[in-house]
């Protein structure tokens, strides 16, 4: 059964830094690119970051690039999103998503960051 499971959420002040997590189960973690996403209130779903296979390769949204950080443990079956200088903007439900060429797309139920005073 294929699982991918956030942790990390929680309330913040602006400023404040979070980890989110995603663990996987039920497939071969390490052959799919990994990336969160995002929605906040009353908006569309957003790409936030995008992580290769094998982590050798990056990418970030322009705006969380400087303060969000992608990464990924294969041997953990686990990415992981480091958010720093969060602002209130950043308040949304994340989810974290894995994608292979030619397979089925996974995602997991999302984690709610709300970042306020």
């Amino acid at each position: 059964q294929v699982q991918l499971v956030e942790t990390g959420g929680g309330l913040v002040q602006p400023g404040g830094s979070l980890r989110l997590s995603c663990e996987a189960s039920g497939f071969t973690f390490s052959t799919y690119t990994m990336r969160w996403h995002r929605r906040a209130p009353g908006k569309e779903r957003e790409w936030v970051a995008v992580i290769s296979s094998a982590g050798g390769s990056t990418r970030h949204a322009d705006s969380v690039k400087g303060r969000f950080t992608i990464s990924r443990d294969n041997a953990k079956n686990t990415v992981y999103l480091q958010m720093n200088s969060l602002k209130p903007e950043d308040t949304a439900v994340y989810y974290c998503n894995a994608d292979r060429p030619g397979y089925l797309a996974y995602w997991g139920q999302g984690s709610q960051v709300t970042v306020s005073s």
